[in-house]
């Protein structure tokens, strides 16, 4: 609980009449109908290497079954369930083969999807990469005294992250390409 009242629709109801009459408040302009679908690529995306991750988990919880301990690593795990396919016995061969086509349909799934995105970034609508990054759902984490407490409270929501720094650095690229004099210490310098 914080606050005077804890979470629920009363204290959100009055937060939210409290914000809207703070003078400079900023608030967040209402999408398109054109903006909302190219997120809905950003969140199908998500959501299929979601699955990916369960599913090659998956494979390494059967082998392991089965006496097959395999690392973390999902390219370890594709090539290893691969090798030993034709060894593992009955149902285990078909279950395993399975697994690994729907991880290879996934992969393409996400291909596809990043195509798309390539396609359709355009870094000249955002003023900042602040404004990219809420637009996309990178936001802060949130760090609270009634959650367990963690060795270091993540800034950012951490698949969001991750997903969104491999996914979108050409966008960033462009987005400070069109900057003069910006520098920063993880990009090369830029041609011109």
């Amino acid at each position: 609980m914080s606050g005077k009242q804890g979470k629920n629709d009363a204290a959100d109801a009055a937060a939210n009449c409290e914000a809207v009459q703070r003078p400079n408040m900023r608030f967040v302009p209402i999408k398109t109908e054109e903006q909302q679908s190219r997120l809905m690529v950003h969140r199908a995306r998500q959501g299929y290497v979601q699955s990916r991750t369960a599913t090659i988990n998956r494979i390494r919880g059967l082998l392991s079954e089965l006496g097959i301990v395999l690392p973390l690593e999902a390219g370890v795990v594709r090539r290893e369930a691969c090798n030993q396919l034709e060894d593992l016995p009955g149902y285990a061969n078909t279950v395993i083969g399975d697994l690994l086509s729907k991880v290879h349909h996934l992969d393409e799934r996400i291909k596809q999807h990043d195509g798309d995105i390539r396609t359709m970034a355009n870094a000249r609508e955002f003023d900042s990469g602040r404004q990219f990054a809420a637009w996309i759902g990178l936001v802060p984490g949130q760090c609270s005294a009634s959650q367990p407490r963690r060795a270091a409270c993540p800034g950012l929501v951490q698949q969001t992250d991750q997903i969104a720094a491999s996914r979108d650095l050409s966008l960033i690229v462009r987005f400070h390409s069109t900057r003069p004099f910006v520098s920063s210490s993880c990009l090369p310098p830029l041609r011109t």
